[in-house]
């Protein structure tokens, strides 16, 4: 597999520096590290980006998560290793990954259920690194960059 040519964000000079402040503003939120990374896991999944998955899972690791959080993270509504703010951390992330497959692309039941476990800073850190996430499995996606190598 080879990639159809080098990630856009590092092909442009100001975009790595864009998403990397992007990124470091979702750390602000008071959402906890492995709770960020679970998302940017989980949105990488639904989107089939391999880069991502790799990236993100070596970056959760890196970060103290667990091989047992890190295989069942895609059926986390079936296992036991998650807490209820991460549920609803990662249902937010579906919902707001899967816009088109429903009327109210984020119903208020997810939303609220979130609201219960984050405050308004943490729920602009759980939306931002989802936008991210995405952000990246569709550049990554449409240029095919490949799982494991450096950016």
């Amino acid at each position: 597999m080879e990639a159809r040519m080098t990630n856009p964000a590092g092909v442009l000079p100001d975009a790595m520096q864009g998403v990397g402040a992007l990124m470091k503003a979702t750390r602000q939120g008071g959402v906890p590290q492995l709770t960020l990374e679970l998302v940017h896991l989980r949105v990488s999944q639904i989107n089939g980006c391999s880069a991502c998955v790799d990236a993100s899972s070596r970056s959760a690791r890196k970060a103290g998560e667990t091989e047992e959080r890190l295989a069942t993270v895609a059926a986390w509504r079936e296992a036991p290793f998650f807490t209820d703010a991460e549920r609803a951390a990662l249902a937010l992330a579906e919902h707001a990954t899967r816009l088109a497959d429903r009327e109210d692309a984020v119903p208020d039941a997810v939303w609220d259920e979130a609201a219960r476990h984050y405050d308004e800073k943490g729920l602009a850190a759980l939306v931002m690194m989802t936008a991210v996430a995405n952000f990246f499995n569709r550049l990554n996606a449409t240029t095919r960059q490949v799982a494991g190598q450096a950016w």
